[in-house]
């Protein structure tokens, strides 16, 4: 179980106050945004709750025990950003939530809590893209984007290239057809025994391991488009396995006859993973002629993408930016910004009537 809450930063000029909530998934997150009558828009407070404990027993998320431990966080987690941002609930000016994508019963219950908080408090409602929110978490951070920009989204189930000229204006590059880039890790952790989430804890073995010592595809890196697919890697990873022995019957990663091996395959498949990525964003910023980049989402916080993004970015002349490595999650700061930055920008639908029409399934590209 992970719990943070973020310290206060009040802002000095008058401003509207948002209030953010995030229940898309298996992460309860609340923050407060202050949108200054001119300037950017600044985090006043945040805190989020990770599902990762309850879930590991089961190897994923279990949605019914994910809506319900939503219902049990997101009030408490109200209360403490509120408290850390120095604000009472009065001063909220717009509540917002995530409409979609995600689990429909997690998505209803931020619904439930915004519309609740809209009606008792009088205050506009406003539905945010969980996607457009990772797109636009790097504005958070201290050395945020100008547009325009090609974005890379690698989150959870996405893995998508966007060109990006505006809030609201995405124009998508490229997708995933089958397996994103979060679920090759995550799957090809847990065929290894590796334990829940996965991704994380495949890259922390594959620090100690040579990315050359398993032959692995490296799907659709010459299609000749900017889509993605790597079911066939999750396979090649399966077949090696196989081969080893070890599927369905992991060996202990204590045992140094084995560690080694292990963490050679888990080292070539994040190359893999990594190369994939890296090559398709480069090869989105040529086709673009832009000499920008924003890598966002959960994966975005791999180490090993990072460093080698930055420095093929940085022979190209090609600035990159990230959020900070505590935003790259599910987290309501995002939804925050992403609705201060629609309403500055004169984009933001707000609704007085409660709703709970949230979308599990929605394209970024149709907002």
């Amino acid at each position: 179980m992970s719990e943070r809450v973020s310290p206060s930063l009040k802002a000095s000029s008058p401003a509207r106050l948002i209030l953010g909530v995030e229940s898309s998934c298996d992460e309860t997150g609340v923050a407060l945004v202050a949108l200054p009558e001119d300037g950017a828009p600044r985090l006043l407070a945040h805190a989020l709750h990770s599902q990762i404990d309850m879930h590991q027993a089961y190897g994923g998320v279990v949605p019914e025990l994910a809506s319900r431990d939503h219902i049990r966080r997101v009030v408490p987690l109200t209360r403490q950003v509120m408290a850390a941002a120095g604000h009472a609930m009065d001063d909220v000016d717009v509540v917002a939530y995530t409409r979609g994508p995600g689990l429909a019963g997690a998505l209803l219950v931020g619904a439930g809590m915004a519309c609740a908080l809209g009606v008792a408090l009088d205050r506009p409602l406003l539905g945010v893209h969980h996607l457009e929110g990772h797109l636009l978490s790097p504005f958070l951070s201290a050395d945020p984007p100008c547009f325009p920009f090609v974005a890379l989204l690698v989150s959870g189930g996405h893995t998508q290239l966007m060109r990006v000229d505006g809030v609201g204006q995405y124009t998508l590059l490229g997708e995933t057809v089958d397996d994103a880039a979060g679920e090759a890790f995550d799957k090809s952790a847990k065929l290894m025994g590796l334990p829940y989430p996965g991704g994380p804890h495949l890259a922390r073995l594959a620090e100690g391991g040579r990315s050359d010592a398993f032959e692995l595809p490296r799907p659709m890196l010459h299609s000749g488009n900017l889509d993605f697919s790597f079911a066939g890697l999750k396979t090649a990873v399966r077949t090696h396995l196989v081969r080893l022995g070890w599927l369905d019957n992991a060996p202990a990663l204590a045992d140094p006859r084995h560690h080694a091996l292990l963490s050679d395959l888990a080292a070539s498949t994040q190359a893999a993973i990594v190369e994939v990525l890296l090559k398709k964003s480069l090869a989105a910023l040529k086709h673009t002629g832009l000499k920008r980049l924003v890598v966002a989402g959960g994966v975005g916080a791999n180490r090993l993408l990072r460093t080698q993004m930055d420095l093929a970015c940085g022979r190209r002349g090609v600035r990159v930016h990230y959020p900070e490595m505590h935003l790259c999650t599910d987290n309501g700061a995002m939804i925050a910004l992403a609705a201060a930055m629609r309403l500055q920008t004169g984009q933001a639908s707000l609704s007085r009537e409660p709703s709970f029409d949230v979308r599990p399934r929605w394209d970024l590209a149709a907002i």
